[in-house]
């Protein structure tokens, strides 16, 4: 495996781990943040491994599924997932900040949503 595909997988299972940890420990909205970031890595990694370039410095999930000829299935989730990316980070996006907006329910939605992208990357890179 060329080595930018490898460290961008790795960093990818960094944030997943790091996204469930962040539940354990209620803090569900770095949980999120996690999860957005080992989805959008990870499909960065598969990105690599085809084109042999560096990824496009975008947070669009959608936008990297395409790229990668993702299946319906697992760019349907990323939707999903990728609406997380400013709300989780920013105040003054979703109705209240961050840290009050994001709970545990939403939390682990968007950890299986993340883990459900982060397991079609893996096929696609062993």
């Amino acid at each position: 495996m060329r080595e930018e595909v490898k460290n961008w997988w790795e960093q990818a299972q960094a944030d997943l781990k790091t996204a469930r940890d962040n539940i354990t420990n209620k803090n569900y909205y770095a949980s999120v943040m996690f999860s957005q970031q080992a989805a959008e890595k990870s499909l960065k990694a598969v990105y690599i491994l085809l084109k042999d370039k560096l990824p496009p410095r975008i947070h669009d999930l959608v936008e990297l599924c395409r790229l990668v000829s993702a299946p319906e299935k697992t760019t349907l989730v990323s939707g999903k997932l990728t609406v997380t990316y400013l709300p989780s980070h920013y105040p003054g996006v979703a109705p209240v900040i961050p840290v009050k907006f994001y709970d545990q329910k939403k939390a682990e939605a968007h950890l299986n949503e993340a883990e459900e992208i982060v397991q079609w990357v893996k096929k696609q890179i062993k």
